[in-house]
């Protein structure tokens, strides 16, 4: 996992460096590389792997706010913490769903609880598994499949590039796909609700349209209020 840092205060970034590092020790998270920035220009020029972005606002060059918006053109998956003292730029940053806004001075504990929940949506956005099939196995990122499908006595792994008939039952899909991405919507479906367009009492709509899931109709007050969940936990 790659964290960076990005404070024109020196130390800012360090005091963060070090409360990060305690967090990812007591969670026994070894493959940890922190870097630090001073400004939004060096971060930009950076090519390398970014999971988790700490962004001050006012920097010299370009502020946090565009700086936000340019990571997350090139990744939407990457996960922005802004750390300002100005409350000002609240609305700014929500535009481009930034994860967290920190006040400084920073809380440790309150810290400790964001990075809880941001390690939980890393996991699940680069949780991989393995799809069984007659001829082998493949692996697939949970993030790639769109909905999981019960047809007849076959169980199809929709992904955003292929379709895989998996050996393994519907119940496995349910008990082993991210219950924070991932809901039955059907008997016979499982869907990933980052993929979710839209949806009404009948149907889900995924992929702007090129796939669609039932939607029991007993489950459409639980989807929606699931759904919803899903959509403000990526703001």
């Amino acid at each position: 996992m790659r964290i960076l840092i990005c404070d024109d205060d020196l130390s800012i970034t360090q005091s963060l460096s070090q409360i990060i590092k305690t967090y990812f020790n007591k969670k026994k998270v070894n493959n940890l590389d922190i870097v630090t920035f001073n400004d939004g220009d060096s971060l930009l020029s950076d090519k390398s792997q970014k999971d988790i972005v700490f962004l001050d606002v006012e920097m010299p060059g370009f502020d946090g706010i565009y700086v936000g918006n340019e990571l997350k053109k090139q990744n939407e998956s990457v996960i922005i913490f802004i750390v300002t003292s100005y409350l000002e730029y609240l609305d700014a940053a929500m535009r481009f769903h930034v994860f967290r806004y920190l006040s400084k001075p920073i809380d440790k504990q309150r810290l400790f609880q964001n990075l809880d929940d941001a390690l939980e949506l890393y996991y699940s956005i680069n949780q991989k598994i393995a799809v069984e099939t007659k001829s082998g196995v493949t692996s697939v990122l949970t993030c790639d499949i769109v909905y999981v499908e019960a047809k007849g006595r076959k169980v199809i792994v929709h992904t955003s590039t292929a379709d895989l008939d998996s050996t393994q039952t519907l119940q496995f899909w349910i008990d082993h796909l991210p219950q924070a991405t991932f809901f039955q919507s059907h008997r016979s479906y499982i869907v990933n609700m980052a993929m979710v367009t839209s949806f009404d009492h009948e149907l889900i709509y995924l992929c702007d349209g090129q796939f669609t899931a039932y939607l029991t109709r007993r489950k459409f007050t639980e989807f929606k209020k699931a759904y919803l969940m899903f959509m403000e936990s990526k703001r």
